[in-house]
């Protein structure tokens, strides 16, 4: 089975190894929902994921001993770990408040804000492709936040919070690339991130069933699978004909979000989510060419 999917073209290796890196990224989120509709402090679920990616990253470590950790920026380092963790907290927050769609939607926002700070922060030339791209998305935006819509603000700020942050990650991935391994960022920030977490976790915690550690469990190991098949993706195939892969997960979570909890968005934030998805793919598809 793995010398038939090593032959095929790359770009399609690519395309699905994106596709399932969004599939995963839904699952993630439909556990989300699941863990705290069962009452798991959001604390807790990101304890467990923290610790999931830590063990991910654990074997790289162990090889390289102490010396992966060796580095002239660590302050950039401690950034990129801040940024990792008020991603995910942002992110497994704002389903406490949003349908799965909606919070999945505005989770795409990242990529605009990357391209706003793009510029000011790393120098980066940006394309009118992107710009096209970025004015597309806040005005999907305006439309889903439009008055008198049953989005809480609460709730959507944030969700535009966590892709804030996650531009951070972004763009603190992007200025550590010149100069660290990937093996040094991956270990820094599965130590840092895991130190974020772990004060908020203990400070929140509440009991929890033998049920719920096994759900735990399975979610903070299988779920940092999500950057591996990303990773690989990119690596098969072409970034701009891969990339866009991971919109897919829009279609599996509001599937699943319809069936499992009965969430439809009306025709307004639909019709906002496909302006953000449009300009999300844009960015992507362009950001893939430039590099």
């Amino acid at each position: 089975m793995r010398t038939r999917f090593a032959a095929l073209p790359g770009n399609l290796r690519g395309a699905i190894l994106m596709s399932l890196g969004g599939v995963l990224f839904a699952i993630e989120a439909l556990f989300i929902r699941w863990m705290s509709d069962r009452g798991i402090p959001v604390t807790t679920q990101l304890f467990a994921r923290s610790i999931g990616q830590l063990i991910w990253v654990l074997p790289l470590i162990l090889a390289g001993g102490l010396a992966v950790f060796r580095t002239t920026r660590p302050g950039m380092h401690l950034l990129r770990g801040g940024c990792s963790a008020a991603t995910w907290g942002f992110y497994f927050l704002s389903f406490a408040f949003l349908d799965l769609t909606t919070a999945t939607v505005l989770s795409f926002t990242n990529v605009m804000f990357t391209t706003l700070l793009a510029k000011p922060v790393l120098g980066e030339r940006v394309d009118a492709a992107r710009w096209a791209g970025t004015v597309l998305g806040f005005i999907g935006i305006a439309v889903m936040l439009r008055p008198g819509t049953d989005i809480p603000l609460l709730g959507a700020l944030v969700a535009l919070a966590a892709a804030l942050s996650w531009c951070g990650i972004t763009l603190t991935s992007r200025s550590l690339s010149r100069t660290e391994s990937t093996q040094t960022v991956l270990a820094w920030v599965g130590i840092i991130t895991s130190a974020c977490v772990a004060p908020f976790a203990i400070a929140f915690w509440a009991p929890i069933g033998m049920v719920d550690v096994l759900i735990l469990a399975v979610f903070g190991l299988v779920t940092p699978g999500i950057i591996w098949l990303v990773t690989e993706a990119l690596r098969a195939g072409e970034a701009s004909a891969v990339a866009p892969f991971q919109y897919l997960r829009l279609v599996v979570i509001a599937a699943f979000g319809w069936v499992l909890f009965g969430e439809v968005p009306d025709g307004w934030t639909w019709l906002g989510a496909l302006v953000i998805l449009s300009g999300a793919v844009i960015i992507t598809i362009s950001e893939a060419r430039r590099r």
